[in-house]
This record gives C-alpha cells, sequence and structure tokens, in this order.
C-alpha cells in the first residue's frame, strides 16, 4: 500500500468494498471484518492509537476501537490542551518501544502530526519498527497558533504501508493540504466526502469505514515485519 494514490469513497460506498478497493490496487486483500488484532497471517500486531488535541472522549471510534482491539496501546500526553511538540513526540516513541509486536499506527488530527514527527525520529535512530499507520483527518498546524510547535511537518517518505483518510469539509485541515501530506508521506489517499473532522461532533464513533481501513493495513503487516527483520 506504499506510494500516492487517490481512493474516493462516496458516502454510499459500503466500507468493507471501499477498504477492499484500497487494498487491491496493491495486490493486497484485507483481513475479514470480525478482527481483533492479530495479521491476516496470525501474525501478532501492536496497534498503537494516537489521539489529537483534547485527546479523544468515551464515543470516539478511537477510544472503541481501544476497547475493541486486544492488546491495543493508547498514548497518553500529560497535557493535552497547550500541545508541545517534544513531549508529544517523545510520548509516541515510547509507546511504539514498548509494543511487543511490529507496530499499527492509528492517529487522528494532530495525533498524526505527531507520530509523523516520532517516524523521522526513530528513523535517524534505526529503530522505527513500524509495519503500518492510518492517518485520519491530519491537523495543519499552520493554521492555529496553539500547534506552530509542530511545524514544518516532516515530508520524507513513510519506510511503511500507511493511508491518510480525510474529509472534503474538514475544518481543521483542507482537504488539498491532507493530500500532500499522503504525496509526501508516501500514503493512499482516501477521500471521504463531507464528513468533518471524523469524530464525535462529525457523527462518526463506531466509524466502520476506518475499521476495515485498519483490516486492510493489517494483512500488510506480516509482510512489512518480514522485510524489516
Amino acid at each position: 500500500m506504499s506510494g500516492a494514490c487517490l481512493v474516493t469513497i462516496p458516502s454510499h460506498t459500503p466500507p468493507r468494498r471501499a477498504a477492499i478497493a484500497a487494498a487491491q490496487r496493491h495486490g493486497q486483500a484485507p483481513v475479514q471484518p470480525g478482527w481483533h488484532g492479530d495479521a491476516e497471517t496470525g501474525a501478532a500486531v501492536s496497534v498503537v492509537i494516537v489521539p489529537g488535541w483534547r485527546n479523544s472522549g468515551p464515543g470516539h471510534w478511537q477510544s472503541l476501537w481501544a476497547e475493541r482491539i486486544a492488546g491495543a496501546r493508547r498514548v497518553e500526553q500529560e497535557d493535552w490542551l497547550q500541545p508541545h511538540r517534544s513531549p508529544w513526540v517523545a510520548s509516541v516513541e515510547a509507546a511504539i518501544a514498548a509494543a511487543p509486536h511490529p507496530v499499527i499506527l492509528v492517529a487522528h488530527s494532530l495525533g498524526c502530526i505527531a507520530s509523523v514527527h516520532a517516524v523521522e525520529q526513530l528513523r535517524d535512530k534505526h529503530e522505527c519498527a513500524i509495519a503500518g499507520a492510518l492517518f485520519v483527518a491530519p491537523a495543519d498546524p499552520e493554521r492555529r497558533a496553539l500547534f506552530e510547535d509542530f511545524t514544518p511537518v516532516p515530508a520524507n517518505s513513510l519506510p511503511f504501508p500507511s493511508i491518510v483518510a480525510a474529509s472534503s469539509n474538514d475544518p481543521y485541515c483542507p482537504i488539498r493540504m491532507a493530500s500532500a501530506y499522503a504525496k509526501s508521506w508516501g500514503s493512499t489517499f482516501v477521500r471521504v466526502p463531507a464528513a468533518g473532522h471524523i469524530n464525535v461532533e462529525s457523527g462518526h464513533g463506531e466509524w466502520p469505514l476506518g475499521w476495515a481501513l485498519l483490516g486492510a493495513l493489517a494483512a500488510l503487516a506480516p509482510v512489512q515485519a518480514q522485510a524489516a527483520a
């Protein structure tokens, strides 16, 4: 799933079909809908959930997935309201380092940007044990002074399969910026029409489309883990 490509998901498209379309572009098949934390071949993966600014509340899809996925690890920050790059990135790095298996990052909003910064630092240390990443509604830190510490956003191609899922009317990041992120990171770009910030406020609780996309990434995890070995 490496290499930038565009997958536009109409609102009426069943989420499993959308994930299959994204995966098949790269000759892969997503895992079955009952996936709960193992890759398709049975290989174990560690899901690391990275919330954004103000954390993700009880009804947020990240919180619901954390309860569903066996062994999922959730990144916690000391200050969710006044984010600073150094401690936020350090928390992501620590969660990755503590994971017992190849990691799939599941990040939302500013958590996406913190995650990419963490990947850059781990790459410099030759310690990047990541098998894939799902970046949802990434924030544009240049649009809010509160997030200025997270600029510039790394623009290097990521060394693992990744998906950027973004809405056409996200108030925190224009769709063109999310597309630019996907292009620079080498991610599959999933354009979700009129989905807001893909959070509780925009009506996304369980978010089955995202769950199916996560399954598509999990199908690639054993392949990526073998390549990194």
